[in-house]
Formats: structure tokens, C-alpha cells, sequence
């Protein structure tokens, strides 16, 4: 595979994690290293690895999963931008904020991760089917999710410290994933 090829493979396949990132980054108001290193780190590695089981999987099941996968991805997007949406609407007390919703721990991290990179999993078997070698093009594509998780949690910060914009960045934030979801069904 040509670099242009995997550069622009590797673009692609992380903006949906960089839109979610920036949503994650105006919820958060300012993710901390923690935070920071969680998001990028489960985005990067689910990207790479699903990349990798598509290509494992090659052919025998391609038909079977893209019946399926937009469906997972828009129920998974649509889940997370519902709570995000409703955390914003919802004006918790001080005491309720330590409790407040965080994209990048549980179950939600796990969602947001498997639901940015069901793509990578169509790409992969594609990958497989032109007898591509696949460990090369998943470091790189991992670590450009990674970095585009990055910077998408800088601009969402910035957006979201912003006083008069935080809710609603939020809410802003929450109809983008849900956006998203309904663009992977289309």
C-alpha cells in the first residue's frame, strides 16, 4: 500500500474519533492527563484492532458483519450523545458534579471506542480481501486515531471553558454523535 493510500485511510477512519473527542473535551471542560491518556489510548488501540480482526476475518464473514455494524455504531453513538445531551440540559448541584457523566472511564469509554472505530473493522477485511499486509498500516492508523483524539480533547476544551458557550457545546457535542450514528447508517 502506497503512503498516500495510508495516510488518507488513516485520516479518514479517525474523524469520527475526532469528533467524539471533541465532544468528549467540551464535556469534560478540560480532560486531565489521565482523562487525556484513557481516550486516546482505547481510541488507538481499537482502531489498530479492528483493523486487525477485519483482516483476520477476511472474507468469510464480511457479508454477515456490514449488515450489522452501522446499526451497532449508530446505537452506540446515539447512546452516548442522548447522556451528553441530558447531562447538559440537567443542572447538577456541585455535589452531583463529582458523579458527573465521564466519557472516558466504564462502559461509555468502551462504547465510544467500538463505535469510532466499526469502521476500521470494514476496511481491514477489505484490506484482507486485496491480500494487503495489515500489521504496518494498523500502527499507523492507531496512532493517527490516538492523535486526532488529541487534538479533538485540546478543541473541545477550549470550546467548552468558553462560560457562555459550555452548555451548550455540550448539547452541541451530543447532537453531533448522534449525527454521526445516523450518518453511518446512511
Amino acid at each position: 500500500m502506497h503512503w498516500a493510500e495510508l495516510t488518507a485511510i488513516a485520516i479518514a477512519l479517525a474523524v469520527d474519533a475526532f469528533a467524539v473527542a471533541i465532544a468528549a473535551g467540551v464535556r469534560l471542560k478540560g480532560a486531565s492527563r489521565r482523562q487525556t491518556f484513557r481516550l486516546a489510548w482505547h481510541f488507538g488501540i481499537f482502531q489498530a484492532g479492528m483493523l486487525i480482526i477485519g483482516w483476520l476475518a477476511g472474507d468469510s464473514i464480511k457479508t454477515y458483519l456490514e449488515s450489522y455494524t452501522h446499526w451497532i455504531a449508530f446505537a452506540l453513538l446515539l447512546w452516548v450523545g442522548v447522556r451528553m445531551i441530558m447531562g447538559a440540559v440537567q443542572h447538577p448541584t456541585r455535589d452531583e458534579q463529582a458523579e458527573h457523566f465521564d466519557p472516558t472511564k466504564g462502559v461509555s469509554l468502551i462504547m465510544l471506542a467500538i463505535a469510532t472505530s466499526i469502521d476500521a473493522l470494514a476496511v481491514g477485511l477489505s484490506l484482507s480481501v486485496l491480500n494487503h499486509l495489515i500489521w504496518f498500516p494498523a500502527l499507523i492508523i492507531g496512532l493517527t486515531a490516538a492523535l486526532f483524539t488529541l487534538a479533538g480533547l485540546q478543541i473541545g476544551k477550549i470550546i467548552g471553558n468558553a462560560s457562555s458557550l459550555g452548555k451548550y457545546a455540550e448539547i452541541g457535542g451530543g447532537v453531533v454523535l448522534i449525527l454521526i450514528g445516523v450518518n453511518v447508517l446512511l
